[in-house]
């Protein structure tokens, strides 16, 4: 069965090799970014399966007129895949409170804004599937991304939610959780700030692990678009998907240290009840 697909921030790393892969099977395509142009050569790969508009995600009116296209082009919006984000590294304390919101307006009320366009037009089909890009970033507390996990972990929260709302309605809603992956993500996409001695251990280490990293990082995104076309596929998708084995050591070290730390403190954590 042929698609149609929404995809945010399809100009560059995931979202683009996502949109290439969705071309590559078949599928039709609504391909966003702040600058169309950038989007040139999937309109090329796909001809008139592929509808190109410009979007800031942050903009509800743009939010709407993306979705609009995707009805009015090809009679429907099957998937909706919100990628779009970036994250900078700094300290708490050194990061400008601007920059704090930039990251949670982009990244989280992003999410929520794209969300909330698409589900009237999947409500009243009784079906569809809204991927939300997390990140490993958003099952731990990432040294250095404070804005970027805060807004990450909204995400997390705000798909639970959300998923349980959509269930009624035969809408499918799946949070990825990627690791490392080769995307422009590690590279002139964030803005690093090594920051003062004093966070150096954690701040000034994850800026120089970044800068290290970026060209080096184990992920494929082609074989991770693959795995979200593969879940897409899946009758009974998962509520979380992790991509990547870094991801996945990472997540199940911190929910193991999470559950002990749970056990170790049930006596005091019970002790607030009133007393049977």
């Amino acid at each position: 069965m042929t698609r149609t697909w929404l995809v945010t921030g399809s100009s560059r790393g995931f979202g683009r090799a996502l949109c290439e892969r969705i071309v590559a099977a078949g599928d039709k395509l609504v391909a966003t970014a702040r600058d169309p142009a950038r989007l040139a050569p999937l309109a090329e790969m796909g001809g008139d399966r592929v509808a190109i508009a410009r979007l800031d995600v942050t903009d509800e009116k743009d939010a709407q007129a993306a979705v609009a296209m995707a009805v009015d082009r090809f009679g429907a919006l099957d998937v909706l895949v919100n990628n779009a984000g970036y994250g900078d590294i700094g300290s708490v304390e050194d990061t400008p409170l601007e920059a704090f919101r930039a990251q949670i307006e982009a990244n989280l009320f992003g999410t929520i804004i794209m969300s909330k366009a698409a589900i009237p037009h999947m409500r009243a089909r009784r079906r569809g599937h809204i991927v939300q890009f997390s990140s490993v970033g958003g099952r731990l507390g990432a040294p250095g991304r404070a804005a970027y996990s805060a807004a990450k972990w909204g995400i997390e929260g705000f798909s639970e939610v959300l998923a349980q709302e959509m269930r009624l309605i035969g809408v499918h809603v799946t949070i990825i959780e990627p690791g490392g992956f080769r995307t422009d993500f590690a590279g002139a996409s964030t803005r690093i700030d090594t920051g003062r001695p004093d966070y150096d251990a954690v701040v000034g280490r994850a800026a120089r692990m970044q800068q290290a990293y970026d060209g080096k990082q184990p992920g494929d995104p082609r074989r991770g678009a693959e795995a979200i076309m593969a879940v897409v596929d899946t009758k009974d998708p998962p509520r979380r998907l992790a991509l990547g084995r870094d991801a996945m050591a990472a997540i199940e070290q911190a929910d193991r240290a999470r559950a002990e730390e749970l056990q170790q403190w049930r006596a005091l954590s019970e002790s607030t009840d009133y007393p049977e």
